[in-house]
């Protein structure tokens, strides 16, 4: 499992003052505030945000030293990260990151479905998209009674699909 994962994304420039906007990939937008440090780019540079605020579905951010549009501009593309060491997930939650490859099997059967290709997240609850070894797309809800297990050290996921779900 990868140390740093991608919170935001910047995309481009935001007004003329450095701020800029920026895609997140975590479920709360004002999430990446929370940590007080991020780390931008490849090299994983520490950095605060001094401002994060919500508009139309992007997040509007501002960091240190940051200040023209031509400064903002240069940081377009570029992907800020937290540490994995510095969050504690609930019970029975998972980076969307290190679901994504897990093979996919019918608890009581054994049968391999396939392996999680994405996490839908546009729904009540999350639909895990998983890819039979035939290329075949197959989807299920992530709620307990379908849900058995997630074992990332064995990268297994165990299901107890429900009748009619894969037909």
């Amino acid at each position: 499992m990868e140390k740093y994962l991608e919170i935001l994304e910047i995309t481009k420039p935001h007004g003329l003052k450095g701020e800029m906007r920026a895609k997140y990939y975590c479920d709360d937008p004002y999430e990446p505030e929370q940590f007080d440090v991020l780390y931008l780019g490849e090299e994983k540079m520490p950095v605060k945000l001094t401002s994060c605020r919500l508009s139309k579905n992007m997040l509007i951010i501002g960091l240190p030293g940051v200040d023209t549009v031509e400064l903002a501009q240069k940081l377009t593309g570029k992907l800020i990260y937290i540490d994995r060491g510095d969050v504690e997930l609930d019970q029975n939650v998972w980076f969307i990151k290190d679901l994504i490859g897990l093979e996919v099997f019918d608890a009581d059967s054994g049968i391999k479905y396939g392996a999680v290709e994405e996490i839908l997240q546009n729904a009540p609850t999350d639909v895990y998209s998983i890819r039979t070894d035939e290329g075949k797309q197959l989807l299920f809800p992530s709620i307990p009674e379908v849900l058995i297990d997630v074992d990332l050290g064995e990268r297994k996921i165990l299901i107890k699909p429900l009748d009619g779900l894969f037909e």
